[in-house]
């Protein structure tokens, strides 16, 4: 199988295991959400309250994007009694997107060889003229 193929293999593999993660972060409500959750306290996380107040969004709104994120498992939840506490996972699946950032590097890499090399070739025509 070419190198090329592989790098396309990889990388579509790396999109198929973050589909759920990328969905979730493509969200601009759930990207406030993140940002309120990366700026609160991580011990004991904050409550859909809390949350709601920092994003000015209602709480049913707040609870289904939280419901969202839990799913795709970059936040987790923390029960104390009736009271449910939210916070970055600490094995969030956020941190698998940086191998598919890294495919796309090399993917990159490889695409600016073939160019660097065609200018190469190009100044030398230019230089025999």
């Amino acid at each position: 199988m070419p190198v090329e193929q592989q790098f396309l293999n990889t990388i579509a593999t790396e999109f198929k295991n973050n589909q759920k993660v990328l969905n979730a972060i493509g969200d601009e409500t759930r990207q406030a959400i993140l940002m309120a959750l990366i700026q609160g306290p991580q011990k004991p996380g904050m409550r859909v309250g809390e949350i709601r107040l920092q994003t000015h969004l209602s709480r049913p709104a707040v609870s289904h994007h939280l419901k969202i994120l839990k799913e795709a498992q970059i936040i987790s939840v923390h029960k104390e009694g009736t009271r449910n506490f939210y916070r970055l996972d600490a094995g969030s699946k956020l941190k698998s997107l940086k191998n598919l950032a890294s495919e796309i590097d090399k993917l990159f890499e490889q695409c600016e060889e073939p160019a660097t090399e065609s200018r190469s070739r190009t100044n030398e025509r230019d230089d025999l003229r």
